[in-house]
C-alpha cells in the first residue's frame, strides 16, 4: 500500500518541482527584462535626425524670417517676447554685478544653483542672503542635491534661521534612484521679478576670474530685464515644486524694462520620453543657418545625428565653427567623445578650435548674427536628454554681434585643429576615442 501511495504521489511532485523550476526562470527572465529596460532608460538619446521645412522645397525656416520666433515658441513651448534687455557678462565680471543686485533686492530672492563649492563666492552669497532675509526680503535657495550640495547642511541652517527657505533639489535617497542621474544643472537668479541671471556660472571661486590669476574659467552669462524674467521664475517655480510640493503662484505683472528692444525666452527643458524641447530648439537652430553657425561649447559630446545636422550645414554652404574644451578641461572623457567626432566634421568643412589658456565652461552659438543662446545646455546627451536646463535664448542682431565679437576674441585664444594632423593621431588615441564614445549617453 506504501509502495502505491508513493507510486500515486511522485508525478505531482515531479510537477511541483516542474513549476518551481518555471517560476524560477520567470522571476530570471523579469529581473534580466527590467534590468535591460532600466538600461535603455538610463541611456536614451535624442530623436530628431532631420529638419524638414514647409514648403515646396522643404527648407526649414530661417532666424531671418518672420516665421521663425513662432517656429521656435511651437516647437520648444517657450514664447519668445518683446521688450527684453540682454547684457553678456563674461567670466567672474558676474559676480560684482550680481552682489550688486541682491543686495538692492526689495522684495523677493529666488536662486537656482546646479553647482557650488564652499569659498570665497558661496560665503559672500551667504552673507548677502542672510542681510536680505532679515531684512524682510522672501528669501528662496533651491539648490542641486548632487551639484551644489556645498549649500546644504550648516549651510542652508544658517540662511534658514535668517528667515530664508532652503531646499534640496533631488536628493540622493532610495526612493529618488529613478530619478537620480536626472539632475538641475540650472544656474538661475531672479530678483524682485524684475532682473535675472543665467549662464554657466556656479557658486565657486573658480569663476572669480582674473582675481584670482591661473584659475580662472572662461564662461558666458547673461544678465536679462523684461519678460523673459519671469521665464526664468517659471523655471525655479517648476523645481521648488517637486521639491517642496508647494506650486508658488502669483499676481504678477509684466516686467517693464525701459530701453529694451530684444526678442528674448528662456527655454526651460526638463527629461522626456522621446524628442525633448531642448534637441527640437537645437537642431531647429542648426538647420536654419543660411549664413554662420558659431559654436561655443564646454562638452562638445554629440550623437551622429547631430554631428549630421553639422555636416549638412556646413556642406551647403554655412560657415560653421566649433570652439571646444581643450587640453585644460575639467572633464577629459568628453574631450575623447569629440575627437570621435572630428573626423567627419573636418571632413564636411567645419572648422574647430580648441581653448588653450585655462578650461572652457560657456554653453553658447550665435546664428547668422542675429540667433543667439547662452545658458546651462551642453552639446551633449545629458542636456539634450537627461538633465533639467536653461537657456536663454536672443533673437537680435545687436546682441548677435557682441556674440560674434566675443567669439572670434576667443579663437585668438584658442588651437585650430588641422585635418592632416589629427588624422595622424597615434592608433592609442582612436581606441581611447572608441570607447569615450561608448558611454557618451552619460555624458
Amino acid at each position: 500500500m506504501h509502495e502505491a501511495l508513493v507510486v500515486s504521489i511522485l508525478p505531482s511532485i515531479r510537477l511541483f518541482h516542474h513549476a518551481g523550476r518555471m517560476l524560477n526562470w520567470m522571476l530570471i527572465a523579469v529581473v534580466v527584462i527590467a534590468a535591460i529596460i532600466g538600461i535603455l532608460f538610463l541611456t536614451r538619446g535624442t530623436a530628431v535626425r532631420r529638419v524638414r521645412g514647409i514648403g515646396v522645397d522643404g527648407t526649414p525656416v530661417s532666424p531671418n524670417e518672420p516665421a521663425f520666433p513662432l517656429s521656435v515658441s511651437l516647437l520648444t513651448g517657450s514664447p519668445l517676447t518683446a521688450g527684453n534687455q540682454v547684457e553678456l557678462v563674461l567670466d567672474g565680471s558676474v559676480f560684482p554685478r550680481l552682489w550688486e543686485d541682491l543686495r538692492n533686492a526689495k522684495t523677493s530672492i529666488t536662486v537656482q544653483m546646479y553647482y557650488a563649492l564652499s569659498g570665497v563666492v558661496t560665503e559672500t552669497l551667504a552673507t548677502i542672503l542672510i542681510e536680505r532675509a532679515q531684512a524682510g526680503v522672501a528669501v528662496y535657495l533651491l539648490y542641486d542635491a548632487f551639484g551644489a550640495k556645498a549649500l546644504g547642511g550648516g549651510y542652508g541652517e544658517r540662511l534658514r534661521k535668517a528667515g530664508a527657505q532652503v531646499v534640496a533639489f533631488r536628493p540622493l535617497r532610495f526612493r529618488n534612484l529613478w530619478i537620480i542621474q536626472n539632475r538641475a544643472h540650472i544656474r538661475g537668479v531672479v530678483i524682485d521679478g524684475d532682473i535675472g541671471w543665467t549662464g554657466g556660472f556656479g557658486f565657486d571661486d573658480k569663476w572669480l576670474g582674473e582675481s584670482r590669476v591661473g584659475t580662472g574659467w572662461r564662461d558666458t552669462s547673461v544678465r536679462v530685464r523684461g519678460p523673459a524674467v519671469l521665464q526664468l521664475l517659471e523655471a525655479a517655480a517648476s523645481g521648488w515644486a517637486e521639491a517642496t510640493g508647494d506650486l508658488f503662484t502669483g499676481r504678477l505683472t509684466m516686467p517693464n524694462c525701459e530701453g529694451g528692444v530684444a526678442t528674448a525666452g528662456l527655454l526651460y527643458t526638463a527629461p522626456s520620453l522621446g524628442s525633448t524641447a531642448a534637441e527640437r530648439f537645437l537642431a531647429l537652430s542648426i538647420a536654419g543657418a543660411d549664413r554662420s553657425l558659431f559654436i561655443t561649447n564646454a562638452y562638445f559630446a554629440p550623437d551622429k545625428n547631430f554631428v549630421a545636422l553639422l555636416v549638412d550645414a556646413a556642406r551647403r554652404g554655412v560657415d560653421v565653427k566649433l570652439l571646444v574644451g581643450g587640453p585644460k578641461t575639467d572633464v577629459r572623457v568628453a574631450r575623447l567623445a569629440a575627437h570621435g567626432r572630428y573626423d567627419a566634421l573636418l571632413a564636411a568643412g567645419v572648422r574647430i578650435y580648441e581653448y588653450e589658456p585655462t578650461t572652457l565652461h560657456a554653453k553658447t552659438f550665435v546664428v547668422d548674427g542675429i540667433w543667439s543662446t547662452v545658458g546651462t545646455m551642453n552639446f551633449d546627451n545629458r542636456s539634450l536628454a537627461l538633465n533639467d536646463e536653461a537657456t536663454m535664448m536672443i533673437l537680435d542682431p545687436t546682441f548677435g554681434q557682441k556674440m560674434e565679437t566675443m567669439f572670434r576674441d576667443d579663437l585668438k585664444q584658442a588651437i585650430p585643429v588641422d585635418p592632416e594632423a589629427f588624422r595622424r593621431r597615434p592608433i592609442f588615441e582612436h581606441v581611447k576615442e572608441w570607447a569615450a564614445n561608448q558611454i557618451t549617453r552619460l555624458l
